[in-house]
Formats: structure tokens, C-alpha cells, sequence
């Protein structure tokens, strides 16, 4: 069990909550200090649950976003991958927006089979239909070993870290969490911890209010070329039902766009068309999607979504080039032979 931090070991965490309560923002070290704390398992629940129900009065910061996820980041077990970090893209987003059939684990596996090295950072959802759940469903071990993790990454350019496996330290605030029992600064910090310091990222969030403070967060970051998008219907997705917000967030500088599904030669859709009734069909979404045997909104909501990996991951010079790649790597079977092989490697060695 691990041992109570004294009155002057809490002093960071008590300032942060105090700051908080009186209508202050806190500054990236602030926070910084105060989550070490938290992530020490020293705290006690009274202020671990002050700070978090504090702080959820309000919008994070990007510099409260980027100081407590630094944190993350610190604590967390890495994979060490091999090749340029700066290169590696993440497709996480925060989940807690209406349940597709997880499109950014379908996008992940196509970029992969594009030549993008994908570490894939993800979790389990309340829907029962997130990453972890999916890629389960489909055959892949999401408890790989680092050995394992690498080969994958190595042999089929990708990799899955289940979130917690990797970030073991967040135990100890998740009783204070489920008490509380509403959707804490946590919830945005999961997609900006990831665990292979991927260099580049597709992030969706499941509310436009967290758009620009996660884009600032990441501006901070060592980030070499990411994205945060959230859809006009509401999803932590590219939506081919609606426009879709973009934040670019590239060379120092916050660049906002529009995507429209119809520009992109890609039909309106029903947001209904997209979404899976269960577990089961959202797994058959992916895996008909990859085979190449499912037409339609569901595939269309894929391209999208790769054509703006293909795009962060400067494969392609815009979002129309990455729609017709996305089609010409579904179409040749290569998104199948993909997650086919990364189910063999997930478990073997």
C-alpha cells in the first residue's frame, strides 16, 4: 500500500485546488506539480476529488492540459519503438461522443497498410464498443508484450497500447473517479499520453468547446504535425453525416479549416447509417470495410478519416489524393493482410 504523503509533500496539490476554487487557471509547472502528486498514489481521495471536480466546473486550459498530460507521459510504461517518433501517428481520440463502430482503429489498420507507422494508443469505452473491445473482437491481442508491440510495429507498421496497461499510475485516482461519476480533465488527457511519444496525431474530442484547448495543449508539445477535429453532429470523428471542425497544428501554428464530405466527392450520409448496434457490428463494420465487401457511409466514413492520417503523415498534398489512396489500399486487399498479420504477430513470439 502506498504511504500518505505529509502536509508539505500535499502543499503543490493543495495550492492547485485552492487556485482552482477561486477562479484562477493553473500555469503548465502548477498543474505539473499537483499531478505528480496524484500520480504518486499519496493523495488523499478529499483532494484528488476537490482538484478533479474543480476543474471540471470549467474548460481546461491548454496549458492545464499540456502540464497534467506531461505528467502522464512521465509516469507512464513506454514501448520503445524503433525509427523516427516524429513520423509515428496516434488515431485516439476521447471517446464520449455518439458511438459509431470506432473508426479510428478502422483507420489506424488502412494507414498501416498505407505505410504509416501507426502507434495506436486506446482504451476501453462505457459504450462496450471502444478500440480495445473492437480490436478483440477482430483477434488482436491488446495485451501484447513489448516484443511484441515492436514486431508488430516493425513487420505491419502498427501497434496497440492499451491505455491501462501503460498507465498503471492513473489507479490510483480511478476510485475518485467513479465516485464523482461525471467526466473529468482525465477523459482529454488519455489521447495526449501516448505511451511510443508518437510525433503526430489525428485527435478527435467529443465536445467543440475542447477543440482549441486541446490544439493548444499539443502546440506545446513536441508535436510535429496533428489535428483536432470534432463534427458539427456531434462525433470525435472525421463525419461524412455533417462538416467537421479541424485545428491543424503544425510548425508552431494553429491553422482552423472546415471538412466537407461533398468536396471531397464523398455523399452526404445519415449519422444512423454509421452507427453500430453492438459490439458484434461494429466488429463486422471494420472487417467488411478491410475486406472490401462493405460499400457505403461506413466506408466512406473510413477514407475520410485516413485521408487525414494520410495528410499528418505527409503521404499525400491534400485530403482529396488521400480519399483516392485510402479507396486504391482497401480495394487491393492490403487493410485485410494487414490486420490479418498483426493478429498472428499479437500473439506470437
Amino acid at each position: 500500500m502506498t504511504e500518505m504523503l505529509d502536509i508539505k509533500q500535499l502543499e503543490p496539490l493543495r495550492y492547485a485546488v485552492d487556485r482552482v476554487r477561486s477562479g484562477h487557471t493553473l500555469t503548465a509547472k502548477e498543474i505539473a506539480d499537483a499531478w505528480r502528486i496524484l500520480m504518486s498514489g499519496g493523495a488523499p481521495d478529499g483532494l484528488i476529488g476537490a482538484l478533479l471536480a474543480s476543474l471540471a466546473t470549467r474548460n481546461p486550459t491548454g496549458d492545464e492540459l499540456f502540464g497534467a498530460a506531461s505528467i502522464m507521459r512521465e509516469f507512464a510504461q513506454k514501448v520503445n519503438l524503433q525509427g523516427d517518433h516524429t513520423m509515428f501517428l496516434d488515431t485516439c481520440g476521447t471517446g464520449g461522443a455518439p458511438k459509431t463502430f470506432n473508426v479510428s482503429t478502422a483507420a489506424g489498420i488502412v494507414l498501416a497498410a498505407c505505410g504509416v507507422k501507426i502507434a495506436k494508443h486506446g482504451n476501453r469505452s462505457r459504450t462496450g464498443r471502444g478500440s480495445a473491445e473492437v480490436l478483440e473482437s477482430l483477434g488482436v491481442n491488446i495485451h501484447a508484450t513489448e516484443q511484441q508491440q515492436q514486431a508488430s510495429f516493425e513487420k505491419e507498421n502498427i501497434c496497440f497500447c492499451f491505455a491501462p496497461n501503460h498507465h498503471k499510475a492513473v489507479a490510483s485516482v480511478m476510485p475518485v473517479r467513479k465516485q464523482l461519476g461525471f467526466p473529468t480533465i482525465f477523459n482529454l488527457l488519455g489521447p495526449l499520453s501516448n505511451p511510443c511519444n508518437a510525433g503526430r496525431q489525428l485527435l478527435g474530442v467529443w465536445d467543440d468547446r475542447f477543440v482549441m484547448p486541446m490544439a493548444e495543449s499539443l502546440l506545446q508539445s513536441s508535436t510535429t504535425k496533428s489535428a483536432v477535429v470534432h463534427s458539427s453532429d456531434g462525433l470525435d470523428e472525421v463525419s461524412i453525416s455533417a462538416p467537421t471542425r479541424m485545428v491543424l497544428v503544425e510548425n508552431g501554428k494553429l491553422v482552423e479549416s472546415v471538412i466537407n464530405p461533398e468536396e471531397l466527392g464523398l455523399p452526404l450520409s445519415k449519422m444512423e447509417d454509421v452507427v453500430a448496434s453492438d459490439l458484434k457490428q461494429a466488429t463486422a463494420f471494420v472487417r467488411d470495410t478491410l475486406s472490401g465487401t462493405l460499400h457505403g457511409a461506413v466506408r466512406d466514413m473510413v477514407l475520410v478519416n485516413v485521408s487525414v492520417g494520410l495528410f499528418l503523415a505527409d503521404r499525400v498534398p491534400d485530403l482529396s489524393v488521400g480519399i483516392q489512396m485510402a479507396k486504391e489500399t482497401v480495394d487491393s486487399g492490403r487493410g485485410a493482410k494487414t490486420l490479418s498479420n498483426w493478429m498472428d504477430i499479437s500473439f506470437s513470439l
